[in-house]
């Protein structure tokens, strides 16, 4: 299944950034690199109509409860825009905010 319908489904720029930055401050975790970098072209993915990232590059360089996570938003995002504002809410809930150590390093 290709991710590249993701750019459609989003209410507006507004929810479609809501989403982005819920990845990057509750998924995206610099510890660890691989990982963050997949999550991080995932969220360019989610503004983007060409192949950023594929299911089967999440599937080998995500955590999996952070791809269950990334897999729920799919779905939702295939669904509706409320289901979406549903899963950002739910990723708030679940995931504390990761704290940038490259930033404090460099910033």
């Amino acid at each position: 299944m290709s991710l590249t319908d993701l750019s459609d489904r989003f209410r507006d720029d507004a929810q479609r950034r809501r989403t982005q930055q819920a990845i990057e401050k509750r998924l995206a975790d610099d510890r660890n690199p691989d990982e963050c970098r997949y999550l991080m072209r995932f969220v360019w993915q989610l503004r983007m109509s060409y192949c950023e990232v594929t299911e089967r590059d999440l599937q080998e360089h995500v955590g999996t409860d952070k791809l269950r996570a990334i897999e729920a938003l799919v779905e939702a995002a295939r669904r509706s825009p409320g289901s979406i504002d549903a899963w950002i809410d739910s990723i708030e809930q679940t995931f504390p905010v990761v704290q940038d150590r490259g930033f404090e390093t460099f910033g």
